[in-house]
C-alpha cells in the first residue's frame, strides 16, 4: 500500500502525521516504540525490536552503598604507559 501525505511544520521541527491506515495496519498506538532508518532517499519506520532486559544480581543502589571517593580510589590517577596509548 502506498499512501501519499506531506511533511508539515511542527514547532521548530517537521512532522509526519501517522493516521488511518499508516497507524492501523502496523498496529501503532500512542507510545509504540519505533525504529527510524534514515537514508538519502527517506525514512523507514518499523516497530522497535524488543530490548532484552538484563537481570543483574545487584541493583545500582546496592553496588554503590558505602562508596566514598577514598574507597573508589578517586584520589589515584592512572598514568598510562607509551605502549598503552594508540599513536595519533
Amino acid at each position: 500500500m502506498i499512501i501519499q501525505t506531506k511533511i508539515q511544520k511542527w514547532g521548530n521541527g517537521l512532522a509526519l502525521r501517522v493516521a488511518g491506515a499508516m497507524r492501523d495496519i502496523p498496529g501503532f498506538q500512542d507510545g509504540t516504540p519505533v525504529e527510524v532508518t534514515v537514508t538519502d532517499n527517506g525514512l523507514n519506520i518499523t516497530r522497535a525490536r524488543r530490548q532484552r532486559r538484563l537481570k543483574l544480581p545487584f541493583s545500582e543502589e546496592q553496588l554503590l552503598a558505602g562508596l566514598s571517593p577514598q574507597k573508589a580510589h578517586a584520589d589515584i590517577l592512572a598514568t598510562p604507559e607509551a605502549h598503552e596509548i594508540d599513536p595519533p
